[in-house]
């Protein structure tokens, strides 16, 4: 059977810039595979998604004009409902048969036509068809109609669209855009499909601007992008598009010299490829006065609100020079620059102003104005979850460093939130902590101070950096801590997929400043020191959170690549200093690539059940009721090993210390072969008990190793 390429445009009003590469990625991919479902295209049909601001498009390579038939065999009901005694058709059989299109006006011949076929206990009557394959418009349409339906959309708008009938009229369509145009090509035949009030031709719009004709026809469906690109003036593909603003960034940055680079931004780039169909990227540049306004001010103001890219230079500094890409190419590019650096004037000059107006107060004045913020209903104000922060961050920088860096750590608590009054943090919520870190520099507070202003939020999302100092990292602690305990407190959980104060992120910001700055106090003590600061104002079960957290900090770990046995094995022990965790998970690593790794596994799994069912066991072994030679050699072993062991685990060296154990794997087993544990005589089955409860303090310090048996 011939195939030929399918093309497939739906040509509306400018899209969400935001959702359009989505929405480019789900209309191809429903689609295509809607037509190999029904047999149309191949498993291996090569589908090309395009996305521009004004259409979606798929293109999928080896699509059949008629499905292949296919053979199907239907189960119909058990032989005792659908034949009587004598062999012939029940009416309830007919009907079905009928119903399925066979041919009953011979009953006899219809029953012999059936398989009889075992199903469960019964048997069963089974209908063999053959069901004609799908033809190109039928399947096309079904798969457009899915596409369309499946579409991401983040919110639908009515319009009315004039009937195409003979009575004039209007009819309601509901669709992310209004369409204008649908194009169904199979080769260089068009498919009459029809979607929200179009039917499918071969002509499309280009450029709003610069398009040589207007319509754009189609001859083909391989010439699509090229016919778009050379005929419409426009870069149909989403990803060519990008790409192309990319080099054209770096040839401008490049133009301008001084090592200059455009800013990097993932979302911008994604959005203002979305925003052009044909880009063309020029220099601007604004007055250097602006400067002295904070860059992290201009840029944001430039991003957010125009898309320009900013240009940096060598140093990482801001430069008066900005980089915006034009949906347009006129021969003097003139008006567009300057109308461009008008525009952006007043946003940088509201910078400025907020700027200045602002440092004429300072954050220590502003600090009664938190207690007039509601924070939560049942926690009370921000002032009141200030004064909270700063007892925790008093009482950890107290523990991990002394008088000096809790009265460090208490100042900057105490001013962390305060820029939350001000003017420049009023209009860009995103600068929050940055201009606080700002603003008491300008108040002449220490740089750890203003640091740990600046950095009390991080990690704000993962791969973050974490805060530059130790003060800091105290507050950020306290600040995060402060939130987890309080809404675990009055029970406000995470739910699904629903995380309003993003708990989930709090607890592996927690996590990761405890393992990768490897603080001295351990996750309980943390908690401890926070839960006493709320008062009466929490009840909730401080094991629920302390649970939340290790839970996500498994979660971590595997995603870093370790196994689940071995986090497992980790985990089980609920390790209460974080920085642990990772020497701790590199040491049950070696181990179980050890030989004796399994068998000591399997062991330690059979001592920790006899130890379970013997209740409250004793760690002390009495020599002299030792009988048998194999305890014996155990505890000769025993007492040459585990001080060995116990030693190089308090001086760090886990992954030693399990290996030390390893040559334990003989008197092991020989004890397993040869002793009773559960001996009659009370005095030597509590003896041997003991000798396993050493044993099994010894192996699982590091690691339940119980976890690693297969």
């Amino acid at each position: 059977m011939t195939t030929q390429n399918l093309l497939v445009e739906l040509f509306v009003e400018e899209l969400p810039p935001k959702a359009l590469n989505k929405l480019g990625a789900a209309f191809s991919g429903v689609l295509a595979e809607q037509l190999k479902a029904q047999g149309l295209a191949a498993a291996d049909a090569a589908v090309t998604a395009f996305a521009s601001p004004r259409r979606l498009a798929a293109h999928v390579t080896g699509v059949l004009a008629q499905g292949a038939d296919k053979a199907v065999q239907q189960k119909l009901m058990p032989v005792a409902v659908g034949l009587d005694a004598a062999g012939n058709a029940a009416p309830a059989l007919l009907k079905k048969l009928q119903a399925l299109g066979a041919d009953v006006s011979d009953p006899a011949a219809a029953v012999t036509a059936l398989k009889r076929q075992p199903d469960g206990k019964a048997e069963a009557l089974f209908y063999d068809s053959v069901v004609k394959g799908a033809s190109l418009q039928a399947g096309l349409q079904k798969a457009l109609d899915e596409a369309l339906a499946k579409l991401p959309i983040p919110k639908v708008m009515q319009y009315q669209l004039e009937t195409d009938c003979e009575l004039p009229g209007w009819s309601s369509v509901n669709f992310v855009r209004p369409a204008h145009s649908l194009i169904a090509l199979h080769g260089s035949t068009v498919v009459p499909v029809k979607a929200l009030g179009l039917t499918a031709g071969n002509s499309t719009q280009g450029h709003r601007f610069e398009a040589k004709v207007s319509p754009v026809v189609l001859a083909h469906a391989d010439q699509y992008a090229d016919t778009l690109k050379n005929d419409g003036s426009v870069i149909a593909s989403f990803a060519e598009r990008r790409a192309e603003i990319v080099r054209q960034l770096q040839a401008a940055a490049d133009k301008v010299g001084g090592g200059c680079q455009p800013i990097e931004d993932d979302a911008l780039l994604d959005e203002v490829t979305a925003l052009v169909e044909r880009p063309n990227v020029l220099t601007c540049q604004f007055e250097t006065e602006f400067l002295d306004v904070p860059q992290e001010c201009l840029i944001l103001t430039m991003k957010a609100n125009q898309k320009y890219f900013p240009l940096i230079d060598a140093s990482g500094k801001l430069t008066n020079r900005f980089l915006v890409v034009s949906n347009i190419t006129p021969d003097d590019a003139s008006l567009v620059i300057g109308g461009n650096e008008r525009v952006v004037r007043p946003r940088l000059a509201d910078a400025k102003f907020f700027f200045d107006q602002d440092r004429k107060k300072t954050l220590e004045s502003r600090v009664e104005g938190l207690s007039k913020v509601v924070y939560h209903n049942k926690l009370g104000t921000q002032g009141e979850r200030m004064a909270r922060v700063c007892a925790i961050a008093k009482a950890i920088g107290q523990q991990v460093g002394g008088d000096l860096l809790a009265k460090q750590a208490e100042q900057a608590a105490l001013l962390a939130k305060t820029d939350l009054l001000t003017d420049m943090v009023g209009e860009f919520p995103e600068l929050q902590g940055i201009m606080g870190g700002y603003y008491a520099r300008h108040d002449g507070l220490s740089s750890d101070v203003a640091e740990a202003i600046e950095d009390h939020y991080k990690p704000r999302f993962a791969g973050d950096e974490l805060p530059r100092n130790k003060v800091g990292l105290v507050v950020a602690l306290a600040d995060k801590l402060e939130t987890l305990v309080g809404m675990f407190g009055i029970g406000n959980l995470p739910t699904g997929d629903k995380d309003p104060f993003a708990l989930r992120r709090h607890a592996l910001g927690v996590i990761r400043m405890l393992i990768e700055k490897d603080v001295a106090l351990g996750l309980p003590e943390l908690l401890a020191l926070s839960a006493p600061v709320f008062g009466d104002k929490i009840t909730g079960d401080a094991d629920a959170l302390i649970d939340f957290i290790y839970d996500r900090l498994s979660g971590s770990l595997r995603e870093q690549g370790f196994s689940a046995q071995e986090v497992d094995a980790v985990m089980a022990l609920r390790p209460a200093r974080l920085g642990q965790v990772s020497q701790f998970l590199s040491a049950v690593r070696a181990f179980a690539a050890l030989p004796e790794s399994p068998a000591l596994a399997a062991a330690n799994k059979r001592i920790g059940n006899i130890l379970k069912k013997a209740g409250e066991v004793d760690a002390h072994v009495n020599p002299a009721l030792l009988q048998e030679d194999a305890e014996k050699g155990l505890h000769a072993v025993m007492q040459r090993l585990l001080p060995e062991s116990e030693a190089q685990f308090k001086a760090g060296d886990y992954t030693a210390s399990l290996q030390t154990l390893a040559a334990l794997r003989a008197p092991v087993d020989a004890f397993f072969d040869d002793v009773m544990v559960n001996a009659e005589e009370m005095d030597l089955r509590l003896n041997r008990q003991g000798l396993l409860k050493s044993l099994h303090v010894a192996m699982n310090r590091v690691a339940d190793l119980s976890r690693l048996a297969a």
